[in-house]
């Protein structure tokens, strides 16, 4: 009983999750403090803010879009590797921003660096952790991702300090330098499959016929992108992301506008990181029990609401309650999708297929927040962009809802 014990305890699935958490926490969290950056550097280069909202939109591009060259890579060659040279990256393309001379160059530095090294860390780390649960998948990749929430609590603020206390270029090399040393240490950490320890899912004991073949049910990553469950998966993240990303950019700048002080403002984005761990913390494992391709759905459309919110709100608790909701949402969102892809496709290419999905979400996260920038330069108003991304949730939502009904009438007549 105490050795049956001790190896629950030391499942090595919850290293893999834990690395994957520190992995998401760095990445995003080094990305989701530009938006206190963008007063200094609207300052210091003259950009308007379009034209630096397009840094980020170029970022997170590119580490979604990244997604489909590193996913296959890592089934291939291992999460670690990936993992360890996108670290490396991110924390060089910080340093580099640090000492940039123009936006073009904040551009070549921040964007380049930050978003090849999340695209070629993210997807390997979070199609890691798949492959490590069965039961437990929901639970397993809201911790794993859950990174992403406490990064967003937790940079912006220090990301604030750093530049308050020594200018924002030093504060972009000690982020740089911060984001290396941890990254490449919780890297290390990232194994692809439990069958190189002898277990199967779950820690369970690997039978021993089933030490060299993966399930044979799993599908190729060209299978899978033909389903009719993949193409509606993939149309519904393209629509919603085009607004998802928009408050991540432009909720603090707006703040600001209503005559928010700078720093109240960038805890907007902590209070979306509290909503975000918490709906990743909590809300997967709510996934495990609810069926998670159902409540994948229901974050789609709650998301919607939560932007109403944002539409209509004129002071600080208000738009601190949007952040909460909004982040819960976001949360249970990203902790979900994953898991529902792993579930409907298999763990042989999940990397590949997660990769390819997430392409969807670069070309939102490029012209969603960019768009919002311009959209503001034009009108001096958020609404606009905000009511857009409540109509891009509700038909992300549509698409989902249609696909279930399919699903189900499909399963009936089989």
């Amino acid at each position: 009983m105490t050795t049956l014990v001790f190896k629950q305890r030391v499942f090595y699935g919850w290293w893999v999750v834990a690395a994957a958490f520190a992995v998401t926490f760095v990445g995003f969290g080094s990305a989701y403090t530009f938006s206190a950056f963008i007063e200094p550097l609207q300052r210091e280069f003259g950009a308007s803010r379009g034209a630096v909202s397009l840094v980020f939109s170029l970022a997170g591009f590119l580490y979604f879009a990244l997604g489909i060259v590193s996913g296959p890579l890592a089934d291939r060659w291992g999460a670690r590797r990936l993992c360890i040279a996108g670290m490396l990256l991110v924390g060089a393309g910080l340093a580099l921003a640090s000492v940039a001379r123009n936006i073009v160059e904040v551009y070549a530095a921040y964007g380049l660096g930050e978003g090849l090294g999340v695209g070629l860390a993210y997807v390997p780390a979070v199609g890691a952790v798949q492959r490590w649960f069965v039961k437990r998948r929901g639970l397993a990749s809201g911790l794993a991702v859950s990174g992403i929430g406490v990064g967003t609590l937790a940079m912006p603020p220090l990301a604030a300090l750093l530049i308050d206390g020594m200018g924002w270029r030093d504060a972009y090399l000690t982020l740089g330098v911060l984001a290396a040393v941890l990254g490449v240490g919780a890297s290390l950490l990232l194994e692809n499959d439990p069958r190189e320890r002898g277990l199967a899912a779950d820690g369970e004991p690997l039978p021993a016929h089933a030490h060299a073949a993966p399930p044979s049910g799993d599908l190729s990553v060209r299978d899978a992108v033909r389903t009719r469950q993949f193409i509606s998966l993939y149309a519904a993240c393209l629509i919603a992301s085009f607004g998802v990303f928009v408050p991540f950019v432009h909720l603090v700048p707006h703040a600001q506008d209503l005559g928010i002080a700078q720093g109240s403002a960038v805890l907007l984005l902590g209070v979306i990181g509290i909503g975000s761990t918490a709906g990743r913390f909590f809300l997967g494992s709510l996934a495990d029990r609810m069926g998670r391709q159902r409540f994948l759905l229901c974050t789609v459309i709650a998301l919607a609401f939560t932007l109403v919110i944002w539409a209509v709100a004129t002071g600080f608790w208000m738009l601190a309650l949007f952040a909460f909701l909004f982040g819960a949402c976001y949360g249970g969102w990203v902790a979900v999708l994953p898991a529902v892809v792993m579930d409907l496709f298999g763990g042989r290419n999940v990397g590949g297929i997660i990769g390819v999905l997430y392409t969807s979400v670069a070309f939102g996260t490029l012209i969603g927040p960019s768009a919002a920038g311009y959209a503001f330069d034009a009108s001096r108003s958020y609404t606009l962009p905000i009511l857009a991304a409540v109509a891009a949730n509700l038909i992300a939502g549509g698409i989902l809802m249609v696909a279930a009904r399919g699903t189900k009438r499909g399963s009936a007549q089989g």
